[in-house]
């Protein structure tokens, strides 16, 4: 049986943390002398003193110092307990997939179809995220998978099924000296500038954007230029054009999940991407199924 009870904790810390009885009582709204017997209680049932105390002033002895210390790790372990517990609950009713704007290769329909066919299909939350914090929703929970591309999203920690690998293109405003252009290198754009990606510490030297509309006006203004997988820009925005870059590395488009989540519930959304991108011509072995 434990020694202390999470609300007796709870006391414990207000006390620790206000080191005044009248403030921590108010805090936890409760009276004083409630809150005065609740730590005495704990005291004899620790068989040490926790505080030393005056009519002016309350300090925390050693041996409180490291309760306090420990006691808000505890809490805090309970709290994330009682989360991952509801979130648990909550991931067998539906399922949660992020992906940024237009960052689905016109697979998502598909992707959905073919999950709804599973027996087990729930529903599907679809969660629209920024330019760079996918992977930070598998991570903290905030969604079960997501579409990612690679190199670009960092997939530590990731299980992962490839769906589609493609090449990439440079975007440029309609009337760049380069837009005429059937092919172009990595050293022919060296002196473009590129745009800085929001949340991205190592970018380009050109103005920071937050999405594909920011990066698209900017571009038309001829503030930029961008190589980008050759799916982020299909259809072709207006007034812009697009011009593959022979040597730059292929890019592919892939679903993740955290490595450590085995749910048939994630295994049978994976098992419909996967079907979806075939189904589609574009997953890496497409060619060579029947």
């Amino acid at each position: 049986m434990s020694e202390l009870e999470t609300r007796e904790l709870e006391y414990f810390l207000a006390v620790a943390e206000e080191l005044h009885f009248g403030r921590a009582a108010a805090r936890l709204s409760i009276a004083q002398p409630a809150l005065s017997k609740a730590v005495r209680r704990i005291e004899s049932r620790l068989g040490v003193a926790l505080f030393h105390r005056s009519s002016r002033h309350v300090a925390l002895t050693p041996s409180g110092e490291a309760l306090l210390e420990h006691g808000r790790h505890a809490l805090n372990a309970m709290s994330a307990a009682v989360r991952s517990a509801r979130r648990a609950a909550e991931s067998d009713t539906h399922l949660r997939l992020v992906l940024k704007p237009g960052g689905d290769a016109h697979l998502l329909s598909g992707i959905l179809a073919a999950y709804d066919r599973q027996p087990d299909a729930r529903r599907v939350d679809i969660l629209f995220s920024g330019a760079t914090d996918r992977v930070d929703h598998l991570r903290d929970g905030r969604a079960d998978v997501a579409l990612l591309y690679v190199p670009f999203d960092d997939l530590t920690g990731l299980a992962h099924e490839t769906l589609h690998t493609e090449d990439r293109v440079a975007v440029l405003p309609a009337d760049h000296p380069l837009a005429s252009r059937t092919a172009l290198t990595t050293a022919e754009l060296e002196h473009e500038t590129l745009p800085r990606w929001k949340g991205v510490p190592d970018g380009g030297s050109g103005p920071e954007v937050a999405d594909a509309v920011q990066m698209a006006h900017l571009i038309r203004l001829g503030r930029m230029i961008a190589v980008l997988p050759r799916s982020l820009v299909e259809p072709v925005p207006a007034d812009l054009v697009r011009v593959p870059v022979s040597d730059a590395s292929d890019s592919s488009l892939v679903i993740a999940w955290p490595a450590r989540d085995r749910r048939p519930l994630v295994a049978s959304f994976v098992a419909a991407a996967v079907e979806a991108s075939r189904a589609a011509g574009l997953h890496p072995d497409a060619a060579f199924t029947g």
